[in-house]
């Protein structure tokens, strides 16, 4: 984000926050950061902020910004800090200042009369505050922790100019008209029902249509590189787990372990906390839901001897995982507790690396080129040196960040480097896609890793004859299926071009005299693989059009006495006018097989 616009938005965080305190005095505070689409404030409020509140705060705000308040920074001593902020009856800004350790600096900043903890940076005056607008109240958990009081987030944004904020909202009012969830529910997708669990999807057939459809064109994308699928239990021990380190470096990401049946058995009198105690710390055995598929696909290579003619071997695999994302973080598809990674994991030499990592970025563009998301940067994730949270040696991290950094130089795009963003095991190479409205979404996924190999000790027979460890790439380029699904419902706003849409051809006849030839097209139509439904209702051609158009069906064929005594259909296109018309029965199942075969996006 560009640093001015970074310090606009955090000190209208700050002016919302004085604002909401000359209204609701009695409120406390927490945090309120600057985000990459404007910023939010969380509060303790006994007051239960409603959307009618927002104009008043913004009408607050607004006086505070005419008054071109100063933003004035002060060092404290940790005692002076504890003072002011318990004089406030600042709890949550009490605990907020034990967070920052000895011999840090502790700043704090005015506007006004209120003060906050804070490091800043911000504009001189809120006069500079040139546009901003109030957007939304969400409720969530203290520090993100279920077990703690629930606070109530207020979000907004802001720009350097009303330009730039209008286009913003123009932005928005299209992003809510292409919201996933939305037309998820009405072009019968997915369904996220309470009875199932937050955050898991069921896919309705409609929806599963297009998960297939991107399953089968990946699979022949992978078939021409030579992968071999593979499957993997949704469950393993937990020793596998934390031979990989998932376990416990990913620890706060998974579902809790489970126990197995005979150390229930064997352990009646234990309490639940001495049980995941005894899980956690090993004395007690266990299973996992997977979060990662990489063990398992790790396991099958293992499973024989492997020779250097042999590599790369490339295993692949539309695998289920699952991962522990508090309630307040789940968002439709897009976040969620249990979804499939379209994931795939390379064996290969030092030397093959590079032209290994080419393929796969390769691949990457190929899918996005077919679907129309060819806008796109790239983003090359390093380990933080100062960090403990990584495992394995100095030299693996440096072959294996210079190898990606080498990579994405060589793909052409706008790339930037992002220290302490890399997976626990190694470095890797994230998308930034834009979609049609101008979003930008982190999508496909390459990642060089030295670590796991080591970890689990697998190796190859060089053509010396002596064992030498394979490097691992881990690559998904949709990452995760109901994420990528979710993402591109609000690309296409559910108009999928017709290989991906669930229905691709609604048959419409006039009258009920013309239903059984309706039927027999509808049956030429299946044959030729082609998904389609006849129109069978008492309604008349104008409604049946409407229903076809609402539920974004690409084609509708009508059929009448005239086109039925010529045996021709009269098409209609969402995309495509200059077909228009009246066509043989071949002639239209032939372009549309031309269409499908080309994935074409219209």
């Amino acid at each position: 984000m560009d640093s001015e616009l970074l310090k606009i938005r955090h000190s209208a965080a700050h002016v919302l926050a004085a604002a909401v305190a000359h209204l609701f005095p009695e409120v406390k505070f927490d945090i309120g950061p600057a985000t990459e689409d404007g910023f939010y404030y969380d509060f303790d409020c006994e007051n239960k902020f409603t959307t009618e509140d927002l104009p008043k705060i913004e009408a607050e705000m607004q006086k505070l910004i005419d008054q071109n308040q100063t933003f004035e920074r002060s060092v404290l001593s940790r005692q002076e800090a504890f003072e002011t902020f318990s004089q406030k009856k600042q709890t949550y800004k009490l605990e907020r200042l034990r967070d920052i350790g000895e011999g840090e600096e502790i700043s704090i900043y005015r506007n006004g009369d209120f003060t906050d903890l804070c490091r800043g940076p911000h504009v001189s005056s809120s006069g500079e505050i040139k546009a901003f607008k109030l957007l939304s109240i969400a409720g969530v958990y203290y520090r993100g922790d279920e077990k703690n009081r629930q606070l109530q987030r207020i979000y907004g944004t802001a720009f350097d100019s009303r330009e730039a904020l209008d286009g913003y909202l123009t932005q928005l009012e299209e992003a809510k008209k292409r919201d996933h969830r939305k037309l998820g529910k009405e072009l019968e997708l997915f369904l996220i029902d309470d009875a199932v669990g937050p955050g898991l999807i069921l896919w309705l057939p409609k929806g599963n249509i297009i998960r297939t459809e991107l399953q089968k064109f990946i699979s022949s994308e992978l078939e021409k590189l030579g992968y071999m699928m593979v499957s993997t239990p949704h469950v393993a021990k937990l020793d596998l787990f934390r031979t990989s380190g998932h376990f416990p470096y990913y620890k706060d990401a998974q579902y809790p372990p489970i126990a197995e049946r005979a150390t229930l058995e064997n352990n009646p009198d234990l309490t639940c906390s001495q049980l995941m105690d005894g899980l956690e710390k090993g004395s007690l055995d266990g299973f996992l839901l997977k979060p990662m598929n990489c063990p398992g696909h790790i396991k099958i290579y293992a499973s024989r001897g492997r020779s250097y003619r042999e590599l790369p071997i490339k295993l692949a695999e539309f695998a289920a995982v699952y991962r522990w994302e508090q309630s307040g973080e789940l968002s439709g598809m897009t976040r969620v507790r249990g979804f499939t990674q379209d994931d795939a994991h390379i064996f290969c030499t030092e030397e093959q690396l590079p032209g290994e990592i080419a393929e796969c970025l390769g691949l990457v563009k190929t899918i996005f080129g077919t679907l129309g998301m060819s806008d796109f940067k790239v983003r090359v994730s390093l380990r933080d040196p100062q960090s403990d949270k990584y495992i394995g040696r100095d030299e693996s991290w440096s072959k294996a960040e210079r190898a990606l950094e080498i990579a994405a130089k060589s793909l052409g795009v706008p790339y930037s480097l992002a220290p302490g963003e890399a997976a626990f095991y190694g470095p890797k190479i994230d998308f930034i896609v834009k979609d049609v409205i101008g979003r930008e979404w982190q999508l496909g996924t390459v990642q060089v890793d030295y670590n796991l190999p080591e970890r689990f000790n697998i190796s190859y027979v060089g053509s010396d004859n002596k064992l030498h460890q394979p490097v691992m790439i881990h690559r998904a380029p949709f990452g995760s299926m109901e994420r990528f699904c979710g993402i591109l419902i609000e690309h296409f706003a559910g108009d999928f071009p017709t290989w991906l849409a669930p229905e691709q051809v609604r048959l419409l006849p006039l009258n009920d005299e013309n239903i059984p030839y309706g039927q027999e097209i509808f049956g030429r139509l299946r044959r030729a693989g082609i998904r389609a439904s006849v129109d069978e209702s008492s309604e008349k051609l104008g409604a049946k059009i409407r229903r076809a158009e609402l539920e974004k069906i690409p084609y509708m064929f009508i059929v009448g006495n005239q086109e039925q005594a010529d045996r021709k259909i009269s098409l209609r296109s969402r995309k495509d006018k200059s077909i228009e018309g009246s066509h043989g029965i071949d002639c239209a199942i032939d372009l549309m097989l031309a269409e499908i075969r080309e994935k074409r996006l219209f």
